[in-house]
């Protein structure tokens, strides 16, 4: 089907910016949207905000970015910016129409007109595993990122690593949690059993979350159900990793014209208070990210070979953020990838393209453009 939007030459691409969502990422969601709203490019691009608030209402929000941040510690909500606190979104459900519609009690729902392209800016699950996407891939409504396949399987860690692993890529040993197992005593001895074999120190963390929420770092065997428990508030399937000594990097990837390519890497670097790199110490302390990296050429090379080939081995799109640990003995592994990573000021993703060329408004249209010009469905 055709991508372009219906009357491109009488009218700018309309462009749905939908961000907030059910996750515990809700509140990093809705600062992502507010940089990128503050970046887009009102000249070429006409905007809708579409927020979704935590109970899953999705609202017509306020085009206000300042409202958007964090403040004082303070973390924003859709629910602060929704321009009504009963009205309702809902996108198309079916590829013959784009049309958008607003409904309100005791009104007669009102159409808000056609979006051309969606940019899904939720962070974790209903919105970055693949859910928003099969949506809009039966809206038949192109969208900036990965498809359902990739969404969700780089959403679930355990999945990431088996994929990862089935293509030669190195990962770090690990086990899986199951709720199942973890809710008879047998079931638990077997699992604080493979645990220890991966040794302590290990980092106790939901599968299928993000932003560093509900993770543990756990050095001692009687603080493992402890979090455990504190994983499974976020998801019921934990995933346990072994914890390694080495250098946390990141990479940017961003699809062009010609294929995927990554960016210069960045480093994290945490400040002694923090025993790892946590929620506050990523987003209410700011620990330093160095951009770039301090690597030898070798070294940046081919870690940004590496960010490729994840990103290929998953069938990624439009853009991601690998995450790679450098060991002391020079070898390296691969933790995660972000296939919607966050956009936040101080995120790492939008600071290493512009590190390597590509201005925090050049990224965001580039994506905008690679999705009007993909089409939906099997590709």
């Amino acid at each position: 089907m055709s991508t372009q939007p219906s009357s491109s030459s009488s009218r700018k691409p309309r462009v749905a910016v939908v961000f907030g969502g059910r996750s515990s990422e809700h509140p990093i969601s809705v600062v992502t949207a507010g940089s990128v709203l503050r970046a887009l490019d009102r000249e070429k691009y006409e905007v809708l905000p579409i927020g979704i608030t935590t109970d899953g209402r999705w609202a017509l929000t306020a085009d206000e970015p300042s409202r958007m941040a964090i403040t004082d510690g303070r973390l924003p909500a859709v629910e602060e910016i929704a321009e009504s606190s009963e009205g309702q979104v809902a996108l198309p459900v079916s590829p013959v129409s784009r049309d958008v519609v607003l409904s309100e009690p005791g009104s007669v729902p009102k159409a808000l007109g056609e979006v051309d392209v969606v940019l899904p800016l939720l962070h974790g699950p209903w919105g970055e595993d693949g859910t928003l996407q099969g949506m809009l891939e039966l809206s038949g409504v192109p969208y900036v990122g990965s498809g359902v396949l990739s969404s969700a399987v780089g959403m679930d860690k355990e999945y990431t690593k088996r994929v990862l692993e089935s293509f030669g890529l190195p990962v770090g040993p690990y086990t899986v949690v199951r709720p199942r197992e973890w809710a008879t005593e047998e079931g638990r001895a077997a699992a604080r059993a493979r645990i220890a074999e991966l040794g302590y120190p290990v980092f106790v963390k939901p599968t299928r979350a993000g932003s560093s929420i509900g993770i543990t770092k756990v050095k001692d065997p009687a603080d493992l159900d402890r979090a455990i428990a504190e994983a499974q508030r976020h998801d019921p399937k934990v995933i346990v990793e072994k914890g390694l000594t080495g250098r946390e990097l990141e990479c940017g990837v961003l699809e062009f014209e010609d294929g995927p390519r990554a960016s210069l890497p960045a480093e994290v670097l945490v400040s002694e208070e923090f025993d790892f790199y946590d929620f506050e110490a990523k987003y209410i302390d700011s620990n330093e990210v160095r951009i770039p990296a301090e690597l030898t050429e070798d070294e940046t090379r081919r870690l940004r070979e590496v960010a490729v080939e994840v990103f290929e081995a998953l069938s990624c799109e439009g853009l991601a953020r690998v995450d790679v640990f450098l060991l002391e003995d020079g070898g390296y592994v691969v933790n995660e990838i972000n296939t919607m990573p966050g956009f936040t000021p101080i995120s790492a993703f939008p600071r290493m393209w512009e590190a390597t060329g590509v201005s925090y408004p050049e990224l965001v249209s580039r994506l905008i453009d690679t999705a009007l010009h993909r089409s939906t469905g099997l590709r």
